[in-house]
């Protein structure tokens, strides 16, 4: 794979998850509301069109995990911290959460893996932006508006759907717009050190270098 197929690829990814994730509410019953219903009710057990909601979730931790294992400046910290993301982001997608819609049987260990999975990813996805700025392989980014935007926003957005549940939806599609646009400028940096003489090839194992 090129390192400019490698990046691109990433980047189709990104976007596909989230075109899937903005047309999944078309497919939900006339019940559910993007305003008030998250993009994990979207996917939620026994929900009839449910799939393509938990295809976007799916995708977008794939995604993840190949821009964090290739990616040639981050530091193990942070690699194992966007890897941490990526797989809780997975995990939402295979452990769904329960129904909005009263009456549907549920699955309360799956409803609860997806819980934690995604509590967890929020950590995982701060974490992971503090130590890109903090320890870049062979320099200190500098921390840029978007990082701190995104740091906020994994904190205070679930709080936010805490004590406005009426915006729950709106709020929550507000961080993935956050999250997507913070990792496809990821993924632009990864491609344009990778594109430089010495490149080291796109998915190397963790902790390669940029020497030939």
């Amino acid at each position: 794979m090129s390192d400019r197929g490698g990046s691109g690829a990433i980047l189709v990814g990104l976007a596909l998850s989230a075109l899937a994730l903005t047309l999944a509410p078309l497919l939900m019953p006339d019940s559910y509301s993007w305003i008030v219903n998250t993009t994990s009710e979207s996917a939620a057990q026994g929900v009839s069109g449910a799939w393509l909601a938990r295809l976007g979730l799916g995708t977008f931790g794939l995604a993840v995990l190949a821009l964090a294992w290739s990616h040639p400046l981050w530091s193990p910290a942070a690699r194992y911290a966007h890897i941490g993301f990526g797989v809780l982001m997975t995990v939402t997608a295979v452990a769904s959460t329960k129904p909005w819609v009263a009456g549907i049987p549920f699955d309360t260990a799956e409803d609860q893996i997806h819980s934690f999975a995604a509590t967890a990813m929020g950590f995982a996805f701060a974490f992971g932006i503090v130590a890109v700025v903090l320890g870049n392989r062979g320099s200190r980014r500098p921390i840029r508006a978007l990082d701190v935007i995104a740091i906020l926003a994994s904190i205070f957005i679930p709080l936010s759907m805490t004590v406005l549940p009426e915006y729950a939806g709106i709020l929550q599609r507000l961080m993935f717009v956050v999250a997507y646009v913070w990792y496809a400028l990821a993924a632009r940096e990864s491609w344009q050190v990778l594109r430089q003489p010495g490149r080291t090839p796109l998915l190397s194992p963790p902790g390669h270098s940029l020497e030939p």
